[in-house]
């Protein structure tokens, strides 16, 4: 099974989100999604619920919009609570070891913003190294993040354009937590 954190402060209004989260509910693939922000609206976050719904799952996809160069606040403080000592680091803290992390974002921006001439004059992945790094040091496999970018109608995107993209990409995420569950199904539970 996939464990899906989705962390959108504004996802019932997330036209993006929402059909990614739809189309994942549509697919095949055994999820348990925890819309964290529902969940916990007073971002007091139940570690131990949190931390069994982790121990529960091979694949973990951490569902997000990205803005303001980084991932929702919710998200930071799921990370900083539910990633404790001695749970996801420390001289105990294996308990994520070998898991798979995968970062599946949502930009309202244009891909060509994130390059070196573009608006943010560095590509997307320089903003979330803080993100790789909390996979690398709870010994998980950081699997490479995937980006929908233009998925805003604030940026000047139709809806019918956002909905388009959005569910070109959830059949290629779909596609992928296919893949990998195919993997760790014929080797075992560790992908590498």
């Amino acid at each position: 099974m996939i464990l899906v954190i989705l962390a959108h402060p504004n996802f019932d209004k997330s036209i993006s989100n929402n059909t990614i989260i739809n189309e994942l509910k549509k697919s095949n693939l055994e999820l348990e999604i925890r819309n964290i922000h529902s969940l916990y609206p007073d971002y007091r976050i139940n570690v131990k619920a949190e931390q069994e719904a982790l121990l529960r799952h091979q694949t973990i996809v951490f569902q997000c919009p990205f803005y303001w160069l980084n991932i929702p606040a919710i998200l930071k403080i799921w990370f900083e609570e539910v990633f404790e000592y001695q749970f996801a680091y420390g001289s105990k803290g294996d308990k994520l070891k070998d898991k798979n992390f995968i970062l599946s974002s949502t930009v309202g921006a244009d891909e060509k913003e994130y390059k070196l001439i573009g608006k943010h004059h560095r590509d997307i992945s320089e903003f979330i190294k803080n993100i790789e790094q909390t996979a690398y040091g709870a010994q998980m496999n950081y699997l490479p993040p995937t980006f929908l970018y233009s998925s805003s109608i604030k940026a000047g995107n139709s809806v019918e354009e956002v909905s388009k993209r959005a569910k070109d990409y959830a059949k290629k995420l779909i596609t992928r937590l296919t893949e990998i569950t195919k993997i760790e199904n014929a080797v075992g539970k560790q992908l590498y």
